[in-house]
């Protein structure tokens, strides 16, 4: 089972979280980006844009933060990040 736990920051609180599985046969990269699309449906946000940093983060540590910098419009939040939990073996 693939799981991803998408959280929501602001003044170093967690506003929201949510965990997202998928058991589907398909690429971890098909998952994560159906992950982050459901979560940003889900609390109406707007997709974030995966940066160089974003993505050699992620390759690294299953793991990586979207600031400001990741979305068009305004946001209300620091941070969106997404952590991978649990991979297909």
């Amino acid at each position: 089972m693939f799981r991803l736990w998408a959280k929501l920051w602001k003044d170093n609180r967690m506003l929201r979280d949510r965990t997202i599985e998928d058991g589907r046969e398909v690429n971890r990269t098909k998952k994560v980006l159906d992950a982050v699309e459901t979560v940003c449906s889900e609390w109406d946000l707007p997709k974030p844009i995966w940066l160089q940093s974003n993505v050699k983060d992620f390759r690294l540590r299953s793991r990586t933060r979207f600031g400001q910098d990741s979305f068009i419009e305004q946001v209300e939040f620091d941070w969106f990040e997404i952590h991978v939990i649990e991979e297909d073996r």
